[in-house]
């Protein structure tokens, strides 16, 4: 039974805004969230990037939701430390947090001045902080000389269960090569047929039977034009595709590759309707695929809108 959550997106809100939304998403119905995790926005119209973790504990204080988190090993984070963190809200908050590792973004792990490798080199690089992760979790003492330097680290704190360890993917290709290791996936889409053949090559790669957790991106308002204006202006330069999403430096040059990006191009990555029905129909469709949890991300306009929304017309068609 697939779980709709609410997505936290600290690009584009003040951390002190994003515990007021997640706190209204858990009393309209949503039944978990997920909270991104930069170090810069991708565009300058959007803002903001508070620190996720400090933010998760308040979070987690704060709600009785389930919270899921992506972000990057082996550059800003040090593995032990990440693993660290990770371990310390699991304890406080038992089997509410699950912990997704992706090969990363130079826009956000390039504020430590170490080189950005090529795509084969992160990918390589993810694997062996995931097993530093998975060993320190473990209760291990762990020394790992590699890409990453870790030596005789231990966690003292840890929880009954450690978080799930999930990898991020958004290709069949490297839905394939995490699955060794992830104990589930969480990818982003709304295209039903490209989400299946990486739901698939996930399955096929050692997923089967594993989690899978899909962040979907969506435009809702009452005005279907000024929801269209809305997500073109504030979701325009995460509309790129291949490798500039993850080899571009700063907000400045997102904004600068995304703008010749048109309006009419945003339904291609963004479920716009002013129509609730529909939103349920898109998500219903989703949920066919499978996936444990479907995290909606309003992508602009009026949060609370949204989530009041939601619960009244969308949220009760699905588990809670």
């Amino acid at each position: 039974m697939t779980r709709i959550g609410y997505h936290v997106s600290h690009e584009q809100h003040a951390p002190s805004a994003l515990l007021d939304y997640v706190r209204a998403a858990e009393a309209a119905g949503f039944a978990c969230a997920m909270s991104s995790e930069h170090f810069r926005p991708w565009s300058l119209k959007q803002g903001h990037s508070g620190h996720a973790w400090s933010w998760l504990g308040a979070a987690l204080a704060s709600t009785r939701l389930p919270f899921g988190i992506i972000t990057a090993p082996g550059y800003r984070h040090h593995p032990a430390v990440l693993a660290q963190s990770a371990a310390t809200l699991s304890e406080m908050f038992p089997e509410r947090l699950w912990l997704a590792l992706g090969s990363g973004q130079r826009l956000n792990e390039d504020v430590t001045g170490l080189p950005w490798p090529d795509k084969a080199e992160r990918t390589a690089r993810l694997a062996e902080c995931a097993a530093v992760i998975r060993g320190l979790f473990a209760g291990e003492t762990v020394t790992h000389r590699g890409r990453v330097t870790v030596v005789d680290a231990k966690l003292y704190s840890r929880p009954e269960r450690p978080p799930l360890l999930i990898a991020g993917a958004v290709t069949p290709e490297t839905a394939r090569q995490v699955a060794t290791w992830a104990d589930g996936l969480v990818t982003v889409g709304i295209d039903p047929a490209k989400l299946r053949k990486v739901f698939d090559a996930f399955r096929e790669g050692g997923g089967a039977g594993k989690p899978i957790f899909l962040q979907t991106k969506v435009c809702w308002d009452p005005d279907p034009a000024r929801a269209l204006a809305l997500a073109h202006d504030q979701w325009a330069s995460n509309m790129l595709e291949g490798d500039v999403n993850w080899d571009l430096r700063l907000p400045e040059d997102f904004d600068t590759a995304s703008r010749f990006v048109r309006a009419e191009d945003v339904p291609g990555y963004v479920r716009i309707s002013e129509d609730l029905g529909r939103h349920t129909a898109w998500l219903a469709e989703l949920a066919e695929l499978g996936p444990a949890e479907i995290i909606v991300h309003q992508v602009a306009g009026d949060q609370i809108a949204f989530i009041e929304a939601f619960g009244r017309k969308v949220l009760s068609n699905f588990p809670h």
